[in-house]
C-alpha cells in the first residue's frame, strides 16, 4: 500500500495543482492568514477598483473545513484524476484548456444577476464531475452506501443531495451548465456535424511544452471512427478533442 506522499506524487499535474491550491487556501483561511473577502468574486471591485485577481482567486476556495469541503476535494482527487489519467492521458494541454474554458464560462455565467456567487470553485469541481460522468457514463457509483446508479446521473444526484443537505443550488447548477457546454462543443457537436469549433489554443500547448507540465496534446489525426472504439468497461471512447 502506497504512502500518502507516494499517492500525492503519483497524481497528474493539473488536478494535483488545483487540489493543492484549494487545500492551501482553505487552510490559510482557517488559520486566519487569509481573509477570504480579498479573493471573492465581487464584480464592483473588479471593474471599479481594478482588482482583477478576484477573477482567478475565487476558484481556489471550496469552503471552510467541513464534510462538504472534504467531498469537493475528493471529487478533484477522484474524478479530475481519472479524467486526466484516462481520456486526457498524454493530453495535458487539452485538460488544462478544459479547466480554463470552464473557468471562463463560469465567469460569464456568474455575471448574470441570478447566477451571482462569490466563489466559483465548487462550480468548477462540478464541471469536472459532469465531464467525467459523460466520459464514463456506464460506471456504477454507490452514493453513501444507500443507492447505486450509473455515473451518467451522478451530477444530478449530487445536486439533489446538496439541496437536501442545505447547500446552495446555484454553484452546482453552474458547473453542470459549463460542463455540458464544453462537452457539447468538443464531443457532441463534432460527432453530429464533423466540425470542431472549440480547439485547444496553441498558446496553451506552448505553455505546457515550455514548462514541461505533464504531456502535450496528442496529434489531431484521430478519426471519429477511431474515437468510437471503447477503451475500457465504462469509457465510451467518444471524446476525441482536437488541438489547434
Amino acid at each position: 500500500m502506497s504512502s500518502p506522499a507516494e499517492f500525492y506524487n503519483s497524481l497528474p499535474p493539473i488536478s494535483k495543482a488545483y487540489g493543492t491550491v484549494c487545500l492551501l487556501t482553505t487552510t490559510a483561511s482557517q488559520l486566519g492568514l487569509l481573509n477570504i473577502f480579498y479573493i471573492e468574486l465581487l464584480h464592483e471591485y473588479v471593474f471599479k477598483y481594478f482588482q482583477v485577481w478576484r477573477l482567478f482567486t475565487n476558484f481556489f476556495f471550496l469552503g471552510k473545513f467541513s464534510i462538504n469541503f472534504g467531498i469537493r476535494l475528493l471529487m478533484i482527487a477522484r474524478y479530475g484524476v481519472q479524467l486526466e489519467k484516462g481520456p486526457f492521458e498524454r493530453r495535458t494541454a487539452d485538460f488544462l484548456w478544459m479547466m480554463i474554458f470552464g473557468a471562463l464560462s463560469l465567469l460569464v455565467l456568474s455575471a448574470i444577476p441570478i447566477f451571482r456567487t462569490p466563489f466559483l470553485g465548487v462550480s468548477l469541481v462540478f464541471m469536472l464531475l459532469y465531464v467525467w460522468s459523460r466520459e464514463f457514463p456506464n460506471a456504477q457509483i454507490n452514493i453513501y452506501g444507500l443507492v447505486t446508479l450509473k455515473a451518467f446521473y451522478l451530477p444530478w444526484a449530487m445536486l439533489a443531495l446538496d439541496v437536501i443537505f442545505g447547500s446552495e443550488l446555484i454553484p452546482d447548477l453552474l458547473g453542470i451548465i459549463a460542463g455540458h457546454l464544453y462537452y457539447f462543443l468538443t464531443v457532441l457537436h463534432p460527432l453530429a456535424t464533423g466540425k470542431v469549433f472549440l480547439k485547444t489554443p496553441m498558446w496553451v500547448n506552448k505553455l505546457v511544452a515550455r514548462y514541461r507540465i505533464g504531456a502535450p496534446s496528442r496529434p489531431s489525426s484521430r478519426s471519429a471512427a477511431q474515437s468510437d472504439r471503447p477503451t475500457g468497461v465504462a469509457f465510451s471512447g467518444r471524446s476525441y478533442r482536437l488541438s489547434g
